[in-house]
Protein backbone atom coordinates (compact mmCIF):
# COMPACT_ATOMS: atom_id res chain seq x y z
CA UNK A 1 0.00 0.00 0.00
CA UNK A 2 1.20 3.27 -0.91
CA UNK A 3 1.98 6.06 1.40
CA UNK A 4 0.05 8.33 -0.80
CA UNK A 5 -3.54 5.59 0.41
CA UNK A 6 -2.54 6.22 3.82
CA UNK A 7 -2.01 9.73 3.85
CA UNK A 8 -5.59 9.27 2.06
CA UNK A 9 -6.94 7.49 4.47
CA UNK A 10 -5.84 9.09 7.28
CA UNK A 11 -6.73 12.69 6.00
CA UNK A 12 -10.66 10.77 5.22
CA UNK A 13 -11.12 9.15 9.06
CA UNK A 14 -9.78 12.84 10.78
CA UNK A 15 -12.52 14.69 8.55
CA UNK A 16 -15.14 11.88 9.22
CA UNK A 17 -14.26 12.27 12.75
CA UNK A 18 -14.23 16.28 12.90
CA UNK A 19 -18.23 16.18 10.85
CA UNK A 20 -19.47 13.72 13.70
CA UNK A 21 -17.82 16.03 16.58
CA UNK A 22 -19.86 19.15 14.85
CA UNK A 23 -23.56 19.98 16.49
CA UNK A 24 -25.83 18.55 14.13
CA UNK A 25 -27.41 22.07 12.91
CA UNK A 26 -24.25 23.24 11.97
CA UNK A 27 -23.54 20.30 9.75
CA UNK A 28 -26.93 19.43 7.99
CA UNK A 29 -28.02 23.27 8.23
CA UNK A 30 -30.66 23.43 5.38
CA UNK A 31 -30.75 26.50 3.31
CA UNK A 32 -33.74 28.92 4.57
CA UNK A 33 -36.73 27.91 2.77
CA UNK A 34 -40.08 30.02 2.92
CA UNK A 35 -42.65 30.43 0.12
CA UNK A 36 -43.12 34.03 1.21
CA UNK A 37 -39.88 35.65 0.94
CA UNK A 38 -36.56 34.66 -0.53
CA UNK A 39 -33.32 36.56 0.84
CA UNK A 40 -29.71 36.63 -0.86
CA UNK A 41 -26.53 38.18 0.89
CA UNK A 42 -24.18 40.39 -0.23
CA UNK A 43 -20.71 41.53 1.31
CA UNK A 44 -19.46 40.53 4.47
CA UNK A 45 -19.07 42.15 8.06
CA UNK A 46 -21.64 42.71 10.49
CA UNK A 47 -25.57 41.65 9.14
CA UNK A 48 -27.79 44.03 7.97
CA UNK A 49 -31.55 43.23 6.99
CA UNK A 50 -33.02 45.33 4.15
CA UNK A 51 -36.81 45.17 3.04
CA UNK A 52 -38.17 46.83 -0.03
CA UNK A 53 -41.43 48.48 -0.32
CA UNK A 54 -44.64 47.25 -2.36
CA UNK A 55 -44.40 45.94 -5.51
CA UNK A 56 -40.59 46.51 -5.01
CA UNK A 57 -37.16 44.27 -5.82
CA UNK A 58 -33.78 44.54 -4.30
CA UNK A 59 -32.57 47.05 -6.70
CA UNK A 60 -34.13 49.89 -4.81
CA UNK A 61 -31.35 48.66 -2.17
CA UNK A 62 -28.57 48.48 -5.11
CA UNK A 63 -26.82 51.67 -4.91
CA UNK A 64 -26.55 51.69 -1.21
CA UNK A 65 -24.98 48.54 -0.95
CA UNK A 66 -22.13 49.49 -3.04
CA UNK A 67 -21.76 52.87 -0.86
CA UNK A 68 -21.78 51.40 2.66
CA UNK A 69 -19.75 48.53 2.08
CA UNK A 70 -18.26 46.75 5.17
CA UNK A 71 -21.52 44.73 5.79
CA UNK A 72 -23.19 41.59 5.44
CA UNK A 73 -26.48 42.74 3.84
CA UNK A 74 -29.32 40.47 3.46
CA UNK A 75 -31.34 41.35 0.65
CA UNK A 76 -35.12 40.28 1.03
CA UNK A 77 -37.48 39.84 -1.57
CA UNK A 78 -41.19 39.43 -0.87
CA UNK A 79 -42.98 36.75 -2.94
CA UNK A 80 -45.74 38.06 -5.67
CA UNK A 81 -43.63 40.97 -5.93
CA UNK A 82 -41.29 42.07 -9.03
CA UNK A 83 -41.42 38.62 -10.86
CA UNK A 84 -41.60 36.59 -8.09
CA UNK A 85 -43.86 33.79 -8.12
CA UNK A 86 -46.71 34.65 -5.37
CA UNK A 87 -45.86 31.75 -3.21
CA UNK A 88 -48.24 31.34 0.38
CA UNK A 89 -49.09 35.31 -0.68
CA UNK A 90 -51.65 34.28 -3.31
CA UNK A 91 -54.25 34.88 -0.17
CA UNK A 92 -54.66 36.69 3.03
CA UNK A 93 -52.21 38.73 4.26
CA UNK A 94 -48.85 39.80 2.78
CA UNK A 95 -47.09 41.97 5.38
CA UNK A 96 -47.74 40.79 8.40
CA UNK A 97 -47.06 36.89 7.29
CA UNK A 98 -43.41 38.39 5.81
CA UNK A 99 -42.63 39.64 9.04
CA UNK A 100 -43.23 36.56 10.75
CA UNK A 101 -41.17 34.96 8.31
CA UNK A 102 -38.04 37.28 8.11
CA UNK A 103 -37.97 36.76 11.94
CA UNK A 104 -37.81 33.21 11.14
CA UNK A 105 -35.06 33.52 9.11
CA UNK A 106 -33.12 35.72 11.10
CA UNK A 107 -33.46 32.53 14.01
CA UNK A 108 -32.61 30.11 11.51
CA UNK A 109 -29.54 31.86 9.85
CA UNK A 110 -28.51 32.30 13.40
CA UNK A 111 -28.20 35.97 13.32
CA UNK A 112 -27.05 37.87 16.12
CA UNK A 113 -29.85 40.87 16.54
CA UNK A 114 -28.91 42.00 12.81
CA UNK A 115 -29.72 46.40 11.71
CA UNK A 116 -33.33 45.97 9.74
CA UNK A 117 -33.91 48.75 7.08
CA UNK A 118 -37.29 49.24 5.38
CA UNK A 119 -38.49 51.44 2.89
CA UNK A 120 -42.41 52.01 2.35
CA UNK A 121 -44.07 48.61 3.30
CA UNK A 122 -40.59 47.38 4.15
CA UNK A 123 -40.89 49.78 6.90
CA UNK A 124 -44.37 48.50 8.24
CA UNK A 125 -42.75 45.22 8.03
CA UNK A 126 -39.75 46.35 10.15
CA UNK A 127 -42.34 48.03 12.98
CA UNK A 128 -43.90 44.34 13.06
CA UNK A 129 -40.36 42.74 13.48
CA UNK A 130 -39.61 45.38 15.92
CA UNK A 131 -42.42 45.38 18.27
CA UNK A 132 -43.73 41.43 17.46
CA UNK A 133 -40.00 40.36 18.20
CA UNK A 134 -38.15 43.04 20.07
CA UNK A 135 -35.14 40.73 20.88
CA UNK A 136 -34.40 39.76 16.68
CA UNK A 137 -32.60 42.72 16.22
CA UNK A 138 -30.59 45.61 17.29
CA UNK A 139 -32.14 48.48 15.85
CA UNK A 140 -34.25 49.64 13.22
CA UNK A 141 -34.42 52.24 10.16
CA UNK A 142 -37.90 53.31 8.60
CA UNK A 143 -37.81 55.30 5.62
CA UNK A 144 -40.98 56.67 4.51
CA UNK A 145 -43.29 55.01 6.51
CA UNK A 146 -45.88 56.11 8.84
CA UNK A 147 -47.00 53.99 11.35
CA UNK A 148 -50.63 53.95 10.13
CA UNK A 149 -51.49 55.45 6.24
CA UNK A 150 -54.88 55.07 7.38
CA UNK A 151 -54.70 58.58 8.52
CA UNK A 152 -54.01 59.80 5.15
CA UNK A 153 -56.79 58.09 3.77
CA UNK A 154 -59.47 58.03 5.84
CA UNK A 155 -58.32 61.22 7.75
CA UNK A 156 -57.36 61.56 11.13
CA UNK A 157 -59.00 60.08 13.95
CA UNK A 158 -61.20 57.92 11.46
CA UNK A 159 -63.21 54.76 12.75
CA UNK A 160 -61.98 51.76 11.86
CA UNK A 161 -65.22 50.65 10.13
CA UNK A 162 -64.35 54.02 7.91
CA UNK A 163 -60.97 52.99 7.39
CA UNK A 164 -61.84 49.72 6.53
CA UNK A 165 -64.92 50.92 3.82
CA UNK A 166 -62.03 53.70 2.21
CA UNK A 167 -59.54 50.45 1.73
CA UNK A 168 -62.45 48.09 0.27
CA UNK A 169 -62.94 51.24 -2.24
CA UNK A 170 -59.48 51.80 -2.91
CA UNK A 171 -59.08 47.57 -3.84
CA UNK A 172 -62.34 47.88 -5.97
CA UNK A 173 -60.94 50.11 -7.71
CA UNK A 174 -57.49 49.15 -8.39
CA UNK A 175 -59.29 45.36 -9.25
CA UNK A 176 -61.53 47.28 -12.01
CA UNK A 177 -58.69 48.41 -13.58
CA UNK A 178 -58.26 47.43 -17.05
CA UNK A 179 -54.51 46.09 -18.19
CA UNK A 180 -54.14 49.66 -19.86
CA UNK A 181 -55.13 51.63 -17.30
CA UNK A 182 -52.88 48.99 -14.40
CA UNK A 183 -49.99 50.68 -16.86
CA UNK A 184 -50.75 53.84 -17.46
CA UNK A 185 -51.30 54.08 -13.20
CA UNK A 186 -48.19 52.81 -12.52
CA UNK A 187 -46.37 54.76 -14.70
CA UNK A 188 -48.27 57.81 -12.99
CA UNK A 189 -47.35 56.18 -9.84
CA UNK A 190 -43.39 56.45 -10.33
CA UNK A 191 -43.26 59.12 -11.50
CA UNK A 192 -44.48 60.83 -8.06
CA UNK A 193 -42.47 58.67 -6.21
CA UNK A 194 -38.88 59.22 -8.00
CA UNK A 195 -37.87 62.67 -8.73
CA UNK A 196 -35.07 60.76 -10.45
CA UNK A 197 -35.94 60.31 -14.07
CA UNK A 198 -33.67 57.47 -14.65
CA UNK A 199 -34.10 55.51 -11.54
CA UNK A 200 -37.92 55.10 -12.94
CA UNK A 201 -37.83 52.55 -15.38
CA UNK A 202 -36.58 50.00 -13.33
CA UNK A 203 -39.37 50.74 -10.43
CA UNK A 204 -42.17 50.41 -12.89
CA UNK A 205 -40.80 47.25 -13.89
CA UNK A 206 -40.63 45.83 -11.04
CA UNK A 207 -44.27 47.18 -10.52
CA UNK A 208 -45.75 45.60 -13.76
CA UNK A 209 -44.03 42.43 -12.61
CA UNK A 210 -45.73 42.46 -9.61
CA UNK A 211 -49.06 40.07 -9.13
CA UNK A 212 -51.83 42.83 -9.29
CA UNK A 213 -53.85 40.28 -6.65
CA UNK A 214 -50.53 40.19 -4.32
CA UNK A 215 -50.40 44.09 -4.65
CA UNK A 216 -53.88 44.96 -3.93
CA UNK A 217 -54.42 43.15 -1.10
CA UNK A 218 -51.24 44.12 0.27
CA UNK A 219 -52.23 47.65 -0.42
CA UNK A 220 -55.22 47.26 1.25
CA UNK A 221 -53.44 45.57 4.28
CA UNK A 222 -50.85 48.70 4.49
CA UNK A 223 -54.37 50.95 4.79
CA UNK A 224 -55.77 49.52 7.51
CA UNK A 225 -52.64 48.44 9.44
CA UNK A 226 -52.10 50.72 12.25
CA UNK A 227 -49.15 50.36 14.31
CA UNK A 228 -49.40 53.18 16.78
CA UNK A 229 -50.59 51.03 19.53
CA UNK A 230 -47.89 48.45 18.64
CA UNK A 231 -44.83 51.25 18.53
CA UNK A 232 -44.64 51.37 23.04
CA UNK A 233 -43.61 47.53 22.48
CA UNK A 234 -40.25 48.23 20.76
CA UNK A 235 -37.12 49.12 22.43
CA UNK A 236 -34.41 49.33 20.31
CA UNK A 237 -33.39 52.25 18.70
CA UNK A 238 -35.56 53.78 15.52
CA UNK A 239 -34.60 56.29 13.00
CA UNK A 240 -37.21 57.61 10.86
CA UNK A 241 -36.91 59.24 7.77
CA UNK A 242 -39.48 60.77 6.08
CA UNK A 243 -40.48 63.16 2.92
CA UNK A 244 -43.78 65.21 2.58
CA UNK A 245 -45.07 64.20 -0.66
CA UNK A 246 -45.80 67.38 -3.42
CA UNK A 247 -49.62 66.37 -3.26
CA UNK A 248 -49.69 67.13 0.43
CA UNK A 249 -50.85 70.71 0.60
CA UNK A 250 -50.04 71.10 4.49
CA UNK A 251 -47.73 73.33 6.26
CA UNK A 252 -44.23 71.97 6.67
CA UNK A 253 -44.58 72.68 10.64
CA UNK A 254 -48.12 70.89 10.26
CA UNK A 255 -47.31 67.59 8.50
CA UNK A 256 -43.73 67.08 10.64
CA UNK A 257 -46.01 67.20 13.64
CA UNK A 258 -48.20 64.27 12.47
CA UNK A 259 -44.74 62.25 11.99
CA UNK A 260 -44.23 63.70 15.87
CA UNK A 261 -47.39 62.54 16.82
CA UNK A 262 -47.43 59.15 15.49
CA UNK A 263 -44.43 58.19 16.41
CA UNK A 264 -44.50 59.32 20.35
CA UNK A 265 -44.61 56.10 21.47
CA UNK A 266 -40.88 54.92 20.47
CA UNK A 267 -38.83 54.82 22.89
CA UNK A 268 -35.66 55.64 21.23
CA UNK A 269 -36.26 57.59 18.21
CA UNK A 270 -34.66 59.95 15.49
CA UNK A 271 -36.77 61.54 13.42
CA UNK A 272 -35.42 62.91 10.23
CA UNK A 273 -37.31 64.99 7.53
CA UNK A 274 -35.24 64.74 3.92
CA UNK A 275 -36.26 67.65 2.02
CA UNK A 276 -35.98 67.52 -1.52
CA UNK A 277 -36.94 63.90 -2.42
CA UNK A 278 -39.85 61.92 -3.51
CA UNK A 279 -40.74 58.31 -1.59
CA UNK A 280 -37.60 56.87 -2.89
CA UNK A 281 -35.11 58.85 -1.05
CA UNK A 282 -32.42 56.33 -1.69
CA UNK A 283 -32.73 57.30 -5.24
CA UNK A 284 -33.66 60.84 -5.03
CA UNK A 285 -31.23 62.30 -2.37
CA UNK A 286 -28.59 59.36 -2.48
CA UNK A 287 -25.45 61.19 -0.77
CA UNK A 288 -27.58 61.82 2.10
CA UNK A 289 -29.22 58.74 2.29
CA UNK A 290 -25.75 56.85 2.59
CA UNK A 291 -24.63 59.15 4.68
CA UNK A 292 -27.75 58.74 7.32
CA UNK A 293 -27.38 54.46 6.80
CA UNK A 294 -23.58 55.23 7.68
CA UNK A 295 -24.63 56.60 10.70
CA UNK A 296 -27.81 54.43 11.43
CA UNK A 297 -25.34 51.43 11.15
CA UNK A 298 -22.62 52.84 13.25
CA UNK A 299 -24.53 52.66 15.90
CA UNK A 300 -24.16 48.73 15.99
Amino acid sequence: MSTGMISRRTWMASTVALLAALPLTSALAAPFESSRITVRTEGSGPDVVLIPGLNSSPRAWASTVAAVPGYRYHLVHVSGFAGQPAGANKEGSVAAPAAEEIARYIRESNLKQPAVIGHSMGGTIGMMLASRHPDSLSRLMVVDMHPFLGTFFAGPGAAPAKVEAVADGVAAGMRAATPDQRSQRANDTIAGMVNTEAMRPGAVQDSMGSDPDVSIRAYRELIVTNLIPELPKIGVPVTVLYIQPKNVPLPAEQFDAVYKGAYAPVKHLTLKRIPDSAHFIMWDQPQRFQAEVKEFLSGQ
